[in-house]
């Protein structure tokens, strides 16, 4: 006789129906939503204080203006994701990953500029009484748009189980684990859908105008002309930026322009190069031409740290060698050698410099890994500020003149074109910084062509094969030592090379000016940090991470001895969130991020 058992069914848990982070139904919240985002855009047409005192004039009606325009572009893009996620019909291309999450971002967005801007005009003014109808309006739609997208529903996620026997404060981390999780889920976007085939000349539209707002988001955060509006710039930009992510507009563009890489490549300079024609003055073409001078070295750096993987905090110190080579050679009168090349020769003699001291300083420790040869790049990036500041002729032979460096640098005259004069090109006056930058804009375009080249190469994949795994790349044959050294001198000769530049420019070359770390780049610890911001790896990456390294704290002076403590809170914050950088390498993200889909395709260096 045989006893058949049968397990007792095990009652499946209920179904989870969606809900937001608050309790309102979620077709009040939708409706919330799109009726703050409208009352938002209003309100920016209304005086928001009586008085001019606070900056940007915020009194007039009709007329958005200073921090009135960043709250009118966050409304605007509040409204037009909370109407598409009602089907309107012509809206369902702004969201191909989903409405909600970029909804939430974009109030976030308007709500976080608008009530910092109602709370400085109540700080600086002494008191809420100074707002006028607009503030108190812009305060409330803000709000009731912010409220309502908290209110759509999301999948929330299951909390772990929790042991019995563990302490309060466990339980209690616990909790919490599980309501940043919860955080995250409903801010989350699903997975955009992959753009069609189209016309080639509209997908060439398409990255000309990415390429456009890329070049006017700039334009308008380098010229902020108080700190109030840079704040509000930054918290738009951010916030807008996630929003569109979520949306799926960045991953669609992202599509379009691999399939157009070249096109891309060339019309980010293109863009870049339109940019001194966008100012009134030189006065922002200054930053213009050290932010290219930054991210030119960072993007050297980038071989040997994202390609080669070779830790080096002692970059900037090729930097130095090649200003002070390039000094020493282009007439100054501080030289101790008394002759004038021309700049092509200037270069070659600034690169060359660099690379040498590459091969030197690379030849007896690139047989170290890891900490080990950090600390040795550290400690030659020292000596070399040390020694240059010793050549003075008292403690050394006279060649560099000391701490006094070599100054009174000429300006460069190529072909008859003075960079140090005034030039009308197209109606336009170009001025010396101006006439820099476009000079150091194709400096970037030759190391940029150098990182493509190398990076698609038979050393470029020795290179990410060293950086993924340098002993079963040994046992691949792949001749460890002479790839490192390869990529220590090519990152040490264009570093070289945008030396050259930046001697000219700043007219004198210091030893204080290439410290490891310091409060104004670039030095070594803002170069490493601008690499691994922006993405190692990519290209993109170091000119982004570098621009934004510079401008954020040249904008941030008004803090004074708190500058880089915010600065310093901001990068962790953008590490914890974000730690594959801004334009992630695809395996670095895949890396951070498990649950993400696998690309069809990589590149050789894994972008």
């Amino acid at each position: 006789m045989t006893t058949q058992t049968t397990a007792p069914e095990t009652p499946s848990a209920p179904a989870t129906t969606p809900s937001g982070l608050i309790g309102i139904p979620p077709q009040i919240g939708r409706a919330l939503a799109t009726g703050g985002g409208i009352l938002t855009v209003i309100s920016t047409f209304l005086a928001w204080t009586w008085t001019s005192a606070f900056p940007g004039d915020l009194t007039v009606y009709g007329y958005p203006g200073g921090l009135q325009v960043l709250v009118l572009i966050g409304g605007a893009l509040t409204t037009l994701f909370a109407l598409a996620s009602y089907g309107v019909k012509g809206l369902g291309w702004l969201v191909p990953a989903g409405a909600d999450g970029a909804l939430k971002f974009a109030a976030l967005a308007s709500f976080a500029t608008a009530w910092y801007t109602v709370i400085a005009i109540s700080s600086n003014l002494g008191g809420a009484v100074n707002l006028e109808p607009g503030g108190y309006l812009v305060a409330l739609g803000s709000l009731v748009a912010f409220l309502g997208a908290l209110a759509l529903p999301f999948e929330h996620p299951e909390a772990d189980p929790i042991d019995p026997d563990d302490t309060a404060w466990e339980h209690s981390k616990h909790q919490a684990a599980h309501r940043w999780a919860t955080v995250k889920a409903a801010f989350a976007g699903g997975k955009p859908r992959p753009v069609g085939t189209l016309p080639s000349y509209v997908e060439i539209l398409i990255i000309v105008a990415v390429l456009a707002l890329g070049l006017v988001v700039f334009t308008y955060g380098i010229g902020t002309e108080y700190d109030e509006l840079f704040i509000g710039f930054l918290i738009t930009a951010g916030f807008g930026f996630a929003a569109l992510n979520k949306s799926g507009l960045i991953a669609q563009a992202s599509q379009i322009t691999a399939r157009h890489q070249n096109i891309t490549v060339c019309g980010a300079f293109v863009a870049a190069a339109a940019f001194p024609f966008t100012q009134t003055d030189d006065q922002y073409a200054t930053l213009g031409v050290y932010i290219l001078v930054f991210a030119t070295v960072a993007l050297g750096l980038n071989i040997v740290v994202g390609l080669a993987g070779l830790l080096d905090l002692g970059y900037v110190a090729f930097l130095g060698v090649g200003a002070y080579a390039a000094a020493m050679v282009s007439g100054s009168p501080s030289s101790p050698f008394h002759v004038h090349f021309p700049f092509w020769a200037a270069a070659l003699v600034g690169a060359a410099a660099s690379l040498v001291f590459g091969v030197l300083i690379g030849a007896p420790t690139l047989r170290l890994r890891g900490d080990y040869l950090a600390i040795v790049t550290l400690g030659f990036g020292e000596i070399f500020r040390i020694t240059a500041n010793n050549l003075d002729g008292t403690s050394g032979p006279d060649i560099t003149n000391g701490s006094n460096g070599i100054s009174s640098i000429p300006n460069l005259d190529i072909l008859g074109f003075d960079f140090g004069a005034i030039h009308n090109i197209l109606g336009f006056e170009i001025g010396r910084f101006a006439n820099y930058f476009f000079l150091m804009l194709v400096i970037t375009a030759v190391v940029v062509l150098v990182f493509r080249r190398s990076g698609d190469s038979r050393i470029g994949r020795a290179w990410v094969a060293i950086r993924e795994d340098e002993t079963a790349a040994l046992a691949m044959g792949i001749n460890g030592f002479r790839v490192k050294l390869i990529a220590f001198a090519v990152g040490a000769s264009l570093a070289g090379l945008a030396g050259t530049v930046q001697a000219h420019v700043t007219y004198t070359v210091t030893p204080e000016q290439y410290l490891f770390a310091g409060p104004i780049p670039p030095n070594s610890a803002f170069l490493l940090a601008a690499v691994v911001l922006g993405g190692m790896g990519t290209i993109g990456g170091p000119l982004i991470g570098a621009s934004l390294l510079f401008l954020i704290p040249n904008k941030l002076q008004f803090l004074g001895d708190y500058q880089l403590f915010a600065f310093g809170i901001a990068l962790i914050l953008l590490m914890r969130f974000r730690p594959e950088g801004l334009i992630p390498n695809r395996r670095r993200q895949l890396e951070f991020h498990e649950d993400a889909e696998a690309p069809t395709v990589l590149t050789k260096a894994g972008a």
